[in-house]
C-alpha cells in the first residue's frame, strides 16, 4: 500500500518529460518543478559558505604539503564568474562546474607542492585568469565532466 507515501525525485531532468518515466512512476510524481540556473552569486556562496566548501578543501589539501593558499574575495568572485560563463556556453552542470574550475586552478600548485614547503600563495583574479583562461576558451570540457 503506497497511497500515503510521498515520492520525491531530483536531478538534472530538464529535458525529460513525464512519458519518459516508467509507467508505475508516472502517477506517483504528479508535480514537476524546474529550478532556475545558478547565478554568479549562488556559485560564489557555494564556494565560501559550506563548512566543507571547495575553497576550504583545497586550502586543507595544500596545507598537508606545507603550502598555504589564500583566496582573496575578488579571486572567489572571478572563479564563480568563470564557472558561470562556462556553464552558459557549454553544458550547464550547475555547481559541479566549480570542481572543474578549482581543479584547473590549483593543478600547477598541486604538482609542485612538495617543492614549495612553507610557501604562501595568494590567489588573486589575475592568477585565476592565467590558470583557468584556457579552460574558458576550450569548448571541449568532456575530460573534466564527472
Amino acid at each position: 500500500r503506497t497511497e500515503h507515501m510521498l515520492f520525491i525525485a531530483s536531478g538534472a531532468f530538464h529535458l525529460s518529460k513525464p512519458s519518459d518515466l516508467l509507467p508505475e512512476l508516472q502517477g506517483r510524481l504528479p508535480i514537476r518543478v524546474e529550478l532556475d540556473a545558478l547565478t554568479r552569486e549562488d556559485l560564489r556562496r557555494i564556494l565560501e559558505e559550506p563548512e566543507a566548501s571547495l575553497i576550504r578543501q583545497y586550502v586543507a589539501l595544500m596545507a598537508t604539503e606545507g603550502v598555504t593558499l589564500e583566496f582573496g574575495t575578488d579571486a572567489i568572485d572571478e572563479i564563480a564568474g568563470l564557472a558561470h560563463d562556462i556553464n552558459g556556453r557549454v553544458e550547464n552542470i550547475g555547481a559541479r562546474r566549480l570542481q572543474t574550475v578549482m581543479e584547473k586552478l590549483v593543478e600547477e600548485i598541486s604538482f609542485t607542492a612538495s617543492d614549495r614547503d612553507k610557501e604562501t600563495i595568494i590567489i588573486d583574479p589575475d592568477y585565476v585568469r592565467r590558470q583557468v583562461g584556457d579552460l574558458v576558451k576550450d569548448a571541449d570540457l568532456s575530460k573534466f565532466i564527472l
